[in-house]
């Protein structure tokens, strides 16, 4: 094995079908289960790149005529979801590419996205969305779960497209505070509490009952699903969910398969079975674990973003004051400059995955070094002489309400982390994931909705948890706001080459803080 892995790309190169002469598909090579533990990881993670570049097609499975972006069945079988219906930009499908809304700021894969790129998160509940207040079929068309007509504003949440780029490292912290929160459930005897501490940052305080039974009423920035419990033997996860601006998806791979099927209709085999087509287009194995695997290691494998500081005396200047102002006003008790990252191996599957994905002990771990491996495009985080990587994503991967009350206008329509059709899933959200500032400037738009053009704006939309800190932030001078404006606007995605972390605007390595 070792010896094929060796010969990496060579060896993939026999992987390759033979070519079928008038066949119009995305992707016309695939791996077969195990390959991935054959290839080197520059040819796996270029195998997933591709796979993440291909314009899906009918002729390989990429429509999904019986079933809703979810993965049920549509409501209406009678129905399906092929031309006219087939693409639908509130329900999909509604994407040819991963790359096609991932591509800012370079037009290179792995990126956020324009404003035209932002996903009607939930619309997908929809067979086909018309809001055609004739029709009362729930989901069909026309009417939400409770037979109330639906609406744009009422049937989903608008949310920006996000950029991917070090997300394996933004996994990998949440990971490593997952398992710190439950060894300290763990831990945990009746009648006794603890307070959730992990990367010095708090969860609030989980409280275990006489009889064994938990209270999680007083544990905070985590999301619904993981504070269930169901009794003495069954207890909260604590799992820290860093994907979706509201915390809902554990890790890239059930990323991965949650868009593959909602955005382009390839329906994976762990998630759907193999030797099964429950979409109807008469595919079957659309989508071989091991492609997942190639898939979520590009996307964990991503340079990480860094800061563009122009050779300006009076940028540099402001920039430097924006940073402490940014600080001072109480901005990094949210958004924290770093987190320590303990071990940098990035392994699939995440040992926390739910059902529906790769889970431990199913096959073999795929392991790669995010620090150290050659194969990686850079540039790279390197660990601290003591062994400790710190993750400069400024995030500390809670979950805060930064809304005013129920008539912000930032709040969503429909909660997410709710059972849809509940009333809790009706009530709304106003919760959301600490924005990874990391990348922010060049991948506007900003705030989960994507409706903010400026930073400024975003600022001035703090609310709620964050109200102190945006208040603080509107007493500053003028000249103190403008510097962390500037301070912002270093964090930057970094053009595709650069090798430092830190550079000018010609991408030369720059020394900062300046003394």
């Amino acid at each position: 094995m070792q010896f094929f892995r060796t010969l990496g790309i060579a060896a993939f190169a026999c992987l390759a079908a033979t070519a079928q002469i008038g066949r119009e598909v995305g992707a016309p090579v695939r791996l077969a289960d195990g390959q991935e533990f054959i290839l080197s990881d520059r040819a796996l993670i270029d195998h997933g790149r591709k796979l993440f570049d291909a314009v899906w097609t009918p002729q390989e499975g990429g429509m999904r005529p019986l079933t809703k972006g979810t993965g049920a069945p549509v409501s209406d079988p009678s129905s399906p979801l092929a031309f006219p219906r087939m693409f639908n930009r509130v329900s999909g499908l509604d994407a040819n590419s991963c790359a096609g809304c991932h591509n800012a700021p370079y037009g290179v894969s792995g990126g956020g996205g324009d404003f035209t790129t932002g996903v009607f998160v939930l619309g997908q509940r929809f067979d086909f969305a018309t809001f055609d207040g004739n029709d009362f079929m729930p989901l069909r068309g026309g009417a939400l779960e409770n037979g109330q007509a639906g609406s744009l504003q009422t049937a989903s949440n608008f949310r920006a497209t996000p950029g991917m780029y070090g997300a394996g490292y933004i996994e990998l912290l949440a990971r490593e505070m997952t398992a710190d929160l439950q060894s300290q459930r763990d831990a945990l005897q009746p009648g006794h509490s603890v307070a959730l501490i992990t990367k010095d940052v708090t969860f609030g305080t989980l409280r275990r009952n006489l009889d064994g039974t938990w209270y999680t009423a007083d544990v905070r920035g985590l999301p619904t699903p993981s504070l269930a419990t169901t009794g003495a033997s069954a207890p909260p996860s604590l799992i820290i969910r860093p994907f979706h601006q509201v915390g809902n998806v554990i890790s890239l791979r059930q990323f991965t398969n949650n868009a593959y099927n909602h955005h382009h209709g390839i329906q994976t085999v762990e998630r759907f079975g193999a030797g099964t087509d429950p979409d109807g287009d008469t595919f079957q194995n659309e989508m071989s674990r091991a492609d997942v695997t190639a898939v979520a290691l590009f996307q964990a494998t991503l340079p990480v973003p860094g800061r563009i500081i122009p050779n300006d005396p009076a940028v540099e200047a402001a920039v430097l004051a924006g940073e402490e102002a940014f600080a001072s006003v109480g901005c990094t008790e949210c958004h924290r400059p770093t987190m320590p990252l303990n071990n940098p191996v990035f392994s699939e599957p995440n040992p926390y995955n739910p059902p529906g994905n790769l889970l431990p002990g199913q096959v073999p771990q795929r392991s790669v070094n995010l620090n150290t491996s050659s194969a990686l495009p850079r540039p790279r985080l390197r660990a601290a002489s003591t062994g400790v990587t710190y993750v400069p994503a400024f995030t500390d991967l809670k979950i805060h309400d930064i809304c005013s009350g129920p008539t912000d206008p930032n709040i969503e329509k429909l909660n997410q982390n709710a059972p849809a059709g509940s009333a809790a899933f009706f009530a709304g959200n106003s919760q959301f994931l600490t924005k990874k500032l990391w990348g922010a400037a060049n991948e506007p738009p900003y705030f989960h909705h994507g409706q903010f053009a400026t930073l400024r704006q975003a600022i001035a939309a703090h609310a709620g948890e964050a109200l102190a800190s945006r208040q603080a932030f509107d007493a500053l001078a003028n000249a103190d706001k403008d510097g962390i404006i500037e301070f912002l606007k270093t964090l930057k995605v970094l053009p595709p080459g650069t090798k430092d972390l830190i550079v000018d605007e010609d991408g030369k390595k720059k020394n900062w803080p300046p003394n």
